[in-house]
């Protein structure tokens, strides 16, 4: 029997009234998703806006995620930027996800350097963050090969932002043992339709069964469905229309966002694709 691939949510970080994090609303929210289907967690991405996030504001949500993960027997990933910073965290978790180092684009040469340095002073799994349009450096698929070579680099959170050659190549022939996590929403169920191994999707805050449904079924109409939703909770940069759709639906206690963040306007909440439900609750 085969395992379905699994979906991981990136959390969001909520805040109160008075700005602070919301930390009994963060592990509700942890929880509910993990009850929704969802295989386990990442702190701190970059949805969770940890760069506006205090060191102790940091440790705390890392604290509620990695327990709330650590009872219910699910996965727990950590998102530490570049790197600079790999721990101790006050739950110790299954992988990190650093980024490709941004702005500077040190070619792919440097990239795998990085990472290799990285891996040497890491006592856990790396899952490399490939996002190029937001760091400036592309990465071929050979060089991603490269990268699954090192030891302690387990997987890639793939977000392109498209479908291309150097896709189709990876997923055509990608390393045994190295997870390829499809990381752009809009394009996750076609990546998962190439061969994607698991999913890491922001979006999946709102349609978590129909996400895990997807992943295990392959469903194009529900893949298509998905799709859409996800393109209206990016309109606005994220998390903020995700938080406004959480908070509209009374899981978080506001909507808010910290600076350079803006809270998303009402039209793109009104605008969302309403709810996607698993393709058998659909009729389809």
């Amino acid at each position: 029997m085969t395992t379905a691939p699994p979906v991981y949510v990136p959390l969001v970080t909520p805040f109160t009234a008075s700005g602070a994090v919301a930390l009994d609303a963060l592990e509700a929210l942890a929880r509910g998703l993990l009850a929704d289907g969802a295989a386990g967690l990442l702190a701190l991405g970059t949805t969770g806006e940890p760069e506006s996030l205090e060191p102790d504001e940091r440790a705390a949500v890392a604290g509620v995620v990695g327990r709330v993960c650590r009872e219910a027997g699910a996965y727990f990933a950590l998102g530490v930027g570049s790197g600079r910073d790999l721990g101790p965290w006050p739950v110790e978790p299954d992988a990190l996800l650093a980024t490709v180092p941004a702005f500077v684009r040190p070619g792919e040469a440097g990239v795998v350097a990085h990472f290799t340095a990285l891996a040497a002073r890491s006592r856990l799994p790396l899952i490399v963050y490939h996002v190029p349009y937001r760091t400036g450096q592309p990465l071929s698929a050979r060089a991603l090969r490269t990268l699954a070579a090192i030891p302690g680099v387990t997987g890639v959170k793939y977000a392109a932002g498209g479908i291309d050659a150097e896709t189709v190549d990876l997923l055509g022939d990608h390393p045994a043992g190295f997870a390829v996590l499809a990381g752009d929403d809009v394009f996750a169920p076609a990546l998962l339709a190439l061969g994607a191994t698991g999913v890491i999707a922001a979006s999946a805050h709102l349609d978590t069964a129909a996400w895990v449904s997807l992943a295990a079924t392959g469903d194009r109409a529900l893949g298509h469905r998905l799709a859409a939703r996800a393109a209206g909770l990016f309109r606005e940069p994220n998390p903020t229309v995700i938080k406004a759709a959480l908070h509209a639906e009374g899981r978080i206690p506001t909507a808010g966002v910290r600076p350079p963040l803006l809270p998303a306007s009402p039209e793109s909440l009104a605008a969302l694709p309403p709810a996607v439900r698993p393709a058998a609750r659909l009729g389809t």
